[in-house]
């Protein structure tokens, strides 16, 4: 839940300097996300996989789309925590990639930009010079069998956003300066 104070903080901070009415929300606020709670999440801790009963993470199956598109009518730009609430009202944590691509999807966006720690969808991971620049939505089960770790997430979210109406996905490099400008150029990974 760190996402919602800290870091939800700094990207509303950085987005008002620039000039960009932000503002900064969880799922859980105003009923923005609701999801349904996982029995079990799998974890990795000592490169062994556990499972884990009882915790608060769930599986975004709802968008108060309504609510977003009032907030940009009105000239604000929300800022996203991946926190949604459960049918019991609890608040749970939920996949940023997956909850951005259902946010996406709901509001049958031009574009989704997914940022990691790499270029892009790599053929040969850790290889970052074997990018792979561009694939077909007829491609996605291709590029699950070459993601590797969390980019499989980020592939499994381009896929529901692309199944949801969103014309494109870039999964793209958030290491570089002006990481979205260079993701709207064409650098990373472009799923359409």
């Amino acid at each position: 839940m760190a996402t919602k104070g800290k870091v939800n903080t700094l990207l509303v901070e950085r987005l008002q300097s620039i000039g960009v009415n932000a503002l900064g929300l969880s799922g859980a606020d105003g009923r923005l996300l609701l999801a349904r709670r996982k029995p079990v999440a799998q974890s990795v801790q000592d490169g062994k996989r556990r499972l884990v009963r009882d915790d608060f993470t769930g599986r975004v199956e709802w968008v108060n789309v309504d609510l977003l598109r009032n907030l940009l009518d009105f000239g604000v730009t929300p800022v996203i925590a991946p926190l949604a609430l459960s049918r019991e009202n609890e608040v749970v944590n939920v996949d940023a990639d997956l909850a951005a691509a259902m946010v996406a999807a709901g509001l049958l966006a031009d574009s989704l930009i997914l940022l990691t720690a790499a270029p892009g969808l790599l053929r040969t991971y850790p290889d970052e010079t074997s990018l792979v620049a561009h694939l077909s939505r007829l491609q996605v089960e291709e590029a699950l069998t070459l993601a590797k770790d969390g980019m499989k997430k980020k592939v499994l979210g381009a896929s529901e956003a692309l199944g949801g109406g969103v014309g494109r996905v870039v999964i793209a490099d958030g290491r570089i300066a002006h990481p979205i400008t260079a993701a709207l150029e064409g650098r990373g990974t472009t799923i359409d």
